[in-house]
């Protein structure tokens, strides 16, 4: 099946604030042949630990600018891909195409690709309702969880907030994101807004950020509650790894009652590490957290 996509121009990622990473890609995945798959990849090629940072909607690798450096210099190797329809990777047009097990078996299959192991998962938002997911497939790789603002989705509404976002979604198939996520994260400048919005020249590019929303498993019977819940027995019953948690409290859609939730599911999660000016994109606040992290598991002085 050929899959229509549109690709931003480099252009648009020229000059972004905070983000002078090379550009890596890779469109030979199993399943997804010809799609491109943008990633970062910094620090060792050889280090003995690597951190996998999944970002969300409507963001991008963009997100892990503050948090990536941090990891480098305690010397390990960073990995930040970009979903399909995000980012610099290709964006299918189609809104259909955008399912829970598209973007799951992708990052699969990504992962397998580039052989990662001693993984130390960094995740939120969609990162999480899918990452999550990923580790129980190939628990060899994985030992190390840092998560912040998501949740694992099995078939019931996260709450009003999470509705309300929906709806308003719903009625902005053209979402200016410079404007959304200013508005979420204040602390942000404005070229840093127009940042986040530098992958979406116009509605084309759209697909992902106006799907993810829909996809989100708040019913029984919707893609991936089965999977989740088979991922959220995992975590509480068989996960033997470290954890760090931090919380943007300021969230009005997963905040910290939301992630206390979450917490009780990972098996030996401890308190979470609370950034009380901290919103949604709670990376925004990600030196600390990246630091606060790697001083718990002892890589970084």
């Amino acid at each position: 099946m050929t899959i229509e996509t549109v690709r931003t121009p480099d252009e648009r990622f020229a000059g972004l604030p905070d983000y002078d990473f090379a550009p890596n890609y890779i469109e030979t995945l199993a399943g997804y042949e010809g799609l491109r798959v943008h990633y970062l990849d910094e620090g060792p090629a050889d280090a003995d630990r690597t951190f996998l940072c999944l970002h969300g909607q409507p963001s991008w690798s963009f997100l892990y600018r503050k948090m990536l450096p941090v990891f480098v210099e305690s010397g390990a190797r960073v990995i930040c891909p970009d979903w399909l329809g995000f980012g610099r990777s290709d964006k299918p047009v189609e809104d259909e195409l955008y399912t829970f097990h598209f973007h799951r078996n992708m990052m699969l299959e990504f992962v397998k690709a580039l052989d990662l192991k001693n993984i130390t998962l960094v995740c939120q938002d969609w990162g999480g309702l899918l990452g999550l997911t990923i580790p129980m497939d190939l628990p060899d790789r994985f030992e190390r969880l840092l998560v912040m603002n998501t949740a694992i989705a099995v078939g019931q509404s996260p709450g009003q907030g999470f509705e309300a976002w929906r709806a308003y979604n719903r009625t902005q198939p053209d979402m200016d994101i410079g404007a959304l996520m200013k508005r979420g994260t204040p602390i942000l400048s404005d070229a840093e807004a127009a940042a986040y919005a530098a992958p979406f020249p116009d509605v084309t590019y759209k697909a992902g950020v106006r799907r993810f929303p829909e996809l989100v498993m708040t019913d029984p019977g919707m893609e991936g509650v089965e999977t989740s819940k088979r991922a959220a027995a995992w975590w509480s019953n068989d996960w033997r790894g470290e954890s760090f948690m931090a919380v943007g409290a300021q969230d009005p859609v997963l905040g910290p009652s939301q992630m206390e939730n979450l917490r009780d599911t990972i098996a030996n999660c401890p308190a979470p590490m609370m950034i009380e000016d901290g919103g949604h994109f709670v990376q925004e606040w990600g030196e600390p957290i990246a630091r606060a992290a790697l001083k718990k598991w002892g890589n970084l002085s």
